[in-house]
């Protein structure tokens, strides 16, 4: 003779086997997404850290050249004329 218990135990264990799979398989779906999201963010990054290299690169060079063309208007310390009070 049959335990009931058992066909019923049986039963709850496949729906608690299936309901975990099922939650197995929404982590990993997540996980999935997470890991797409997380490199496209790495290559958005990695795109504005280039942007930016060459933006200070270039912004160096127009410092540079601005220097080297703009005189300064600040006279040297030999060419200043002494205060009044001298």
């Amino acid at each position: 003779m049959k335990d009931k218990n058992s066909g019923t135990d049986s039963v709850a264990f496949r729906v608690e086997l299936d309901s975990t799979n099922s939650s197995i398989e929404e982590l990993q779906t997540k996980i999935a997404f997470q890991e797409h999201t997380i490199e496209a963010l790495n290559e958005a990054l990695s795109s504005q850290q280039q942007q930016l290299d060459e933006l200070t690169y270039k912004l160096r060079h127009v410092i540079d050249k601005v220097k080297s063309i703009e005189p300064s208007n600040m006279a040297k310390d030999s060419e200043e004329t002494p205060p009044p009070h001298y």
